[in-house]
């Protein structure tokens, strides 16, 4: 269900650097900002909003990304990142993520993730792992 007194926004800001580009158009198209990166930005800026949330032992896990990337980003550019829980549902938190660079707003969408127990998650990880042929 929706729990509107929990108000719960994030904001950074982040650079493109070399690291997070793509450069597939050729000579005189300057890299840009790759859309997994944006999504990655994205994800952990709402991991750490949901932070507040979670039990000692908890963590989230990202379950699903609807994001629109609308438009190309340059190298040397910053980008402001902004998440806010829209919906806290059992173990589920939705998230709306907006990214705006110095000029324009260059994506909008939205992200789940779910509390898990780190413990009971390593060791699900773990008995996954002895169970590979």
């Amino acid at each position: 269900m929706a729990n509107p007194e929990q108000d719960i926004r994030l904001e950074q800001t982040q650079v493109v650097t070399e690291p997070v580009c793509i450069s597939f158009m050729g000579p005189g198209v300057q890299p840009v900002l790759s859309t997994p990166s944006l999504i990655l930005w994205l994800e952990m800026a709402s991991r750490k909003a949901a932070a507040p949330l979670l039990q000692q032992d908890e963590e989230t896990v990202g379950t699903a990304m609807d994001l629109k990337h609308l438009a190309p980003t340059p190298l040397g550019m910053r980008v402001t990142l902004k998440t806010r829980i829209v919906e806290v549902a059992g173990r589920r938190i939705r998230f709306r993520l907006e990214a705006f660079d110095e000029v324009e707003k260059i994506a909008e969408g939205w992200h789940e993730r779910a509390r898990v127990s780190v413990p009971r998650f390593a060791s699900y990880l773990e008995s996954k792992r002895l169970q590979k042929p």
